[in-house]
């Protein structure tokens, strides 16, 4: 699968502060602090020098820096390993790097109308008989193996 590239519209750099809440169109980076709620209608890129103090709303969130509030992602959200969260986090795709710090609740509920259907009757009972096949094959194996093991571990009978 090719990542896609996405065209940041908006940098908020390094050093810059934002005092109260923040809204954009297209995607944004930030590399500064934003003390206040952020919506953005695409992608919203916190740098690992960026610093966000309230709710998140943006249709994909990848952290490097620091988040004090809630995140709603309906697409992705992605803490890198130098992400810092605490808040909860509504999203339906999530990625959470090793090194990542992230104090909160997680909740990926898809509608009733997105669930995955559930396999039907025939085709779990259709992957029961193939499990057990395979059960009962292995047992046969490891039954042949002992038996071949008995027979070259037996001792000959020799003339003297």
């Amino acid at each position: 699968m090719k990542k896609q590239e996405v065209q940041i519209t908006t940098i908020i750099g390094s050093g810059a502060e934002c005092n109260g809440d923040f809204n954009a169109e297209g995607s944004i980076r930030v590399d500064g602090t934003i003390q206040g709620n952020v919506t953005v209608s695409g992608t919203l890129i916190i740098g690992v020098a960026g610093y966000i103090n309230g709710d998140i709303n943006a249709d994909v969130v990848i952290v490097g820096g620091e988040i004090n509030g809630n995140v709603n992602a309906p697409q992705k959200t992605e803490l890198t390993s130098t992400a810092r969260m605490i808040g909860d986090i509504v999203t339906s795709t999530i990625v959470i790097d090793e090194r990542a710090i992230f104090q909160g609740n997680c909740n990926m509920n898809q509608d009733v109308s997105g669930k995955r259907p559930r396999p039907s009757g025939r085709t779990m009972k259709a992957g029961k008989k193939t499990a057990k096949a395979a059960i009962e094959e292995a047992l046969r194996e490891v039954e042949e193996a002992d038996q071949q093991e008995a027979e070259t571990s037996a001792p000959e009978d020799t003339l003297l």
